[in-house]
C-alpha cells in the first residue's frame, strides 16, 4: 500500500478509536485528573504505542507525517492522551536513534506494547527554557554513574517504566550535559508532586527526585556533552507533534462551534448566519488549515533530515491558533461556552499548553528568527 493509502487507514483507524474508546472516557477523566489507562491499553491494542518503533522491534514504525496525522485525531478528542503518546514516542525515538542494540531490545518491543510508558527529563524548576543550567549531576564511580538532582515539568511522571533523562557530568560545566536511561524503578527515584493544572488536566505532569540513583555506566546515551544536542535534535521531532495536537484542538473547536451556530438561533435565524459569527468561522477555518499545512510542511522536512525553523514555525502558529480558535469557539457558544456542560471550555484550557511546553512560543521566535539570519 502506497503511503497515502496507508495514512489514510491510519487516520481512519484512530479517528474510529478515538469516537468509540476516547471520548466517552474524557469528562470523568478531566473532572478527577486521573490518566484514562483502559485508552492506553486500547492505544497498544491497535499499535499506536509503537508508532515510531522500527518494525523489527514490533513498531509501526510510521513517517513523521503519519505521526502528525495521528497526533491531531488524538488530541480532537483529548489532548492528555495525545500528550501522553507523543512523550512516550520521544522516549522510543531515543532509545532508538542513540541507545545500543541491548537497550533497544531490551525496551523497545516491549514499549511498543504500551508497557513501560516512557518519560523524558530535561527540564527543571530554574532551567526551562535555558537548559543549560541545570544542576543534576551522573558521576562516574567505577562501572556506575550516580545521579542527584530535580527535574520538573515531567509528563507521565507517575504512569511512566523508564525516563530518558539529562544530567551534567560535571554540575560546573554545561558542556557535560549528557543523556542517560534510567529505569523509574531505581532506587533512590522518588515521583515528586502531581501539578494541579489549568488544562492537560488527565496528563500527570510532575516531579522526579533522585537522590544517589545508581545505573550502569552503559545506560548512558550519549556521548558526554552530546546530551543537550541529542536533546534539541528530538524536540525538534517532539515540535512537530505538539503543532499538530494544536490543529486536533483547533479543528474540534472548530467543528463544535459549527454545529453550535447551526443549531442556536437568535433573531429568528441560526447564529451561524449573522455575519459577526460568519466571520469568526470564516477565520478559524482559515487558521485550522493554515496551522495543519505547517505541520505537515515541518513534518516532510524533517523526516530525513532535521529542519528546526520548519518545526518551530508550525508550533509558533499552530499552538497560538489554538488559542485563538478554541477562544473563539467559546465566545460562539456565549455563556454556555463558559460552563463545562460544552466541551469548548476544555478546549480552551487546554489549548493554552501548546504554546508552552517544549518550547515556549518566544523560544519558537527565537529559533526562526536565528535561522532566517543564518
Amino acid at each position: 500500500m502506497e503511503r497515502s493509502g496507508e495514512r489514510e487507514l491510519v487516520r481512519e483507524t484512530v479517528r474510529e478509536f478515538v469516537q468509540r474508546e476516547v471520548e466517552p472516557a474524557v469528562s470523568a477523566a478531566d473532572e478527577t485528573q486521573t490518566f484514562p489507562e483502559d485508552v492506553w491499553d486500547g492505544l497498544a491494542e491497535i499499535g499506536i504505542t509503537g508508532l515510531t518503533i522500527p518494525e523489527e522491534y514490533g513498531g509501526f514504525d510510521a513517517d513523521r507525517v503519519t505521526e502528525s496525522v495521528v497526533n491531531e485525531e488524538l488530541a480532537a478528542g483529548h489532548l492528555s492522551v495525545a500528550t501522553a503518546l507523543s512523550v512516550h514516542c520521544l522516549a522510543t525515538s531515543c532509545i532508538r536513534e542513540f541507545g545500543s542494540e541491548r537497550h533497544r531490545e531490551e525496551w523497545l518491543p516491549a514499549m511498543a506494547e504500551g508497557r513501560p510508558v516512557g518519560a523524558f527529563a530535561l527540564s527543571e524548576a530554574d532551567a526551562g527554557s535555558n537548559p543549560a543550567e541545570m544542576t543534576t549531576e551522573a558521576r562516574l564511580e567505577g562501572d556506575e554513574y550516580v545521579i542527584d538532582g530535580q527535574k520538573q515539568w515531567i509528563t507521565n511522571g507517575e504512569r511512566s517504566g523508564v525516563v530518558i533523562l539529562f544530567a551534567k557530568v560535571d554540575r560546573d560545566e554545561s558542556d557535560t550535559i549528557t543523556q542517560f536511561l534510567v529505569p523509574k524503578d531505581a532506587d533512590g527515584l522518588e515521583v515528586g508532586k502531581k501539578e494541579d493544572k489549568l488544562g492537560l488536566r488527565a496528563s500527570d505532569t510532575t516531579s522526579l527526585i533522585l537522590e544517589g540513583v545508581r545505573i550502569p555506566e552503559e545506560n548512558r546515551l550519549t556521548d558526554v556533552g552530546d546530551g543537550l544536542k541529542a536533546a534539541f535534535s528530538t524536540l525538534t521531532g517532539g515540535r512537530i507533534a505538539i503543532a499538530s495536537q494544536a490543529v486536533g484542538v483547533a479543528r474540534a473547536a472548530l467543528e463544535d462551534a459549527l454545529a453550535y451556530a447551526e443549531e442556536r438561533e437568535q433573531f429568528g435565524r441560526p447564529i451561524g448566519d449573522h455575519q459577526a459569527i460568519a466571520h469568526k468561522l470564516a477565520d478559524m477555518g482559515t487558521n485550522v488549515q493554515a496551522a495543519r499545512l505547517l505541520a505537515r510542511d515541518a513534518a516532510r522536512k524533517n523526516e530525513d533530515d532535521v529542519d528546526p525553523m520548519a518545526a518551530s514555525m508550525a508550533k509558533y502558529f499552530a499552538s497560538e491558533a489554538a488559542v485563538d480558535v478554541a477562544n473563539e469557539a467559546v465566545q460562539i457558544h456565549g455563556g454556555y461556552g463558559y460552563t463545562t456542560d460544552f466541551d469548548v471550555e476544555r478546549y480552551y484550557r487546554d489549548a493554552k499548553i501548546t504554546t508552552i511546553y517544549e518550547g515556549t512560543t518566544e523560544i519558537q521566535k527565537e529559533v526562526i528568527a536565528r535561522h532566517l539570519k543564518s
